[in-house]
């Protein structure tokens, strides 16, 4: 069964919203610019089911999807705006004006899991053609792009040793109660006050205490880890799985040092990395890499794809490429990259980044200096966007996440051409009806 269709029927007792709004607002516009049947036939092929009840509308997904991030909003966020504004209801798809919350909030989690990163970047390049049609990039812009890479933090407090060590006892002792298992001692008074201790020593600069308390603190983890390593056995194999999982992650933080490769920074995120930036303000940021591609001209987003492992910046170039030419269904011919990129070649794409000397000439100078401009774009993702933070799980959440960002930067592109669009109407007709001569 797959999903079901809005009812689009008159009704004699209710008007519909479209005779109630302003039919010039931008949104109504970017509404009418978006091919909705495209992302209806995409996504409806993931929720086809033969049983239960339809799924909900793949247009109102995909609208919420756009809202929320064009507008930086929280999934409870976007549901419960949407029933307070028309323009959002109508951006959906709705005929008629709805005054309850059209799904749980929850249910965007389940979508983007179903959708993967291969059906949101369906909404990536619908937003792409979106944008050709509302005359933002011209078909030829992508054709020459400007490739950067950037940090997508993860939404995880800063690691610390003694945080860690804490984080993994208190787990251990709730998945202990949850499954049945009996500790000997679970140190709910001692090690709280001890990682407290932790951090006052550290302010204080008195590293030696500072060591001693932190070598206490390890172990008392590691007794309440054995402990629950011993009764393994008697939990139940659908416990033990977890357990098992929580007992080897517990492992790890005990046993990592300082200058390791391939720490664990998180309990519940095992997939952050330390990227280090080079910023003097933040040396390390703890996320994981994300490729940006905009258009050289406009700065249009064609392309965004997180690359966990952090790798060399020069590695990544040939695959942002080749998401940019699926999605914008243009192979760029010429790529501006910044000196990180140096020494790379891909077939067929001219790669030019600053320092060349060689046969540059007057106009190439100044194309390869325009490509600082990826920079305040980047910015616009993570200070108007939600690219600063991401709260999604997993690698996969880490992919989807980042793809999203660059459609909801490519839709407050496109409201922003509409918006001066509508601005200079109605400065023409303002300047026409003052033209007028009076008439008594």
């Amino acid at each position: 069964m797959g999903p079901k269709t809005p009812v689009t029927e008159g009704d004699f007792f209710r008007q519909p919203l479209r005779e109630q709004i302003n039919l010039k607002h931008p949104l109504v516009g970017l509404a009418d610019l978006i091919n909705w049947d495209r992302l209806d036939t995409s996504m409806s092929e993931s929720f086809v089911s033969s049983r239960g009840r339809p799924a909900t509308s793949p247009r109102l997904i995909a609208g919420l999807l756009y809202l929320q991030h064009a507008f930086d909003l929280s999934d409870e966020e976007v549901v419960w705006q949407w029933v307070e504004n028309p323009y959002w209801q109508v951006f959906t798809g709705e005929t008629y004006l709805q005054t309850e919350p059209p799904i749980d909030p929850s249910s965007l989690t389940r979508w983007r899991k179903r959708l993967g990163e291969a059906g949101v970047e369906e909404l990536l390049a619908e937003s792409i053609e979106a944008a050709k049609r509302a005359g933002v990039i011209k078909a030829s812009s992508t054709k020459r792009v400007i490739v950067d890479t950037t940090v997508m933090e993860k939404a995880i407090a800063h690691p610390t040793d003694s945080r860690l060590l804490e984080r993994c006892r208190e787990h251990l002792v709730k998945a202990a109660a949850r499954h049945g298992l009996k500790l000997r001692q679970n140190y709910n008074r001692e090690a709280p006050h001890l990682a407290s201790q932790i951090g006052r020593y550290a302010h204080a600069k008195q590293y030696k205490r500072m060591k001693k308390a932190l070598r206490m603190l390890r172990s008392r983890v590691g007794r309440v880890m054995r402990d629950v390593e011993r009764q393994l056995d008697s939990a139940s194999a659908s416990s033990r799985s977890a357990l098992q999982e929580l007992i080897g992650r517990t492992k790890r933080i005990l046993s990592q040092k300082q200058k390791d490769r391939n720490k664990l920074y998180a309990l519940h995120a095992p997939e952050v990395e330390c990227l280090a930036k080079g910023k003097a303000r933040k040396p390390y940021e703890f996320g994981v890499k994300v490729s940006i591609t905009t258009t050289h001209k406009e700065g249009l987003v064609v392309g965004a794809r997180s690359m966990p492992g952090n790798p060399y910046d020069g590695h990544t170039l040939a695959e942002a490429l080749e998401q940019a030419a699926i999605l914008s269904d243009v192979k760029p011919e010429v790529a501006i990259v910044d000196r990180g990129y140096k020494g790379v070649a891909v077939d067929g794409v001219k790669i030019y980044h600053p320092g060349l000397r060689r046969g540059i000439t007057r106009g190439l100078r100044a194309m390869i200096r325009r490509r600082s401009a990826i920079e305040p774009a980047i910015g616009h993702m993570k200070a108007d966007g939600k690219l600063d933070r991401n709260w999604l799980k997993g690698a996969l959440g880490d992919a989807i996440h980042a793809v999203l960002c660059g459609a909801g930067h490519n839709l407050r592109m496109i409201l922003r051409k509409l918006r001066l669009y509508c601005a200079l109407v109605l400065l023409a007709s303002l300047k026409r009806s003052a033209a007028l001569p009076f008439l008594p």
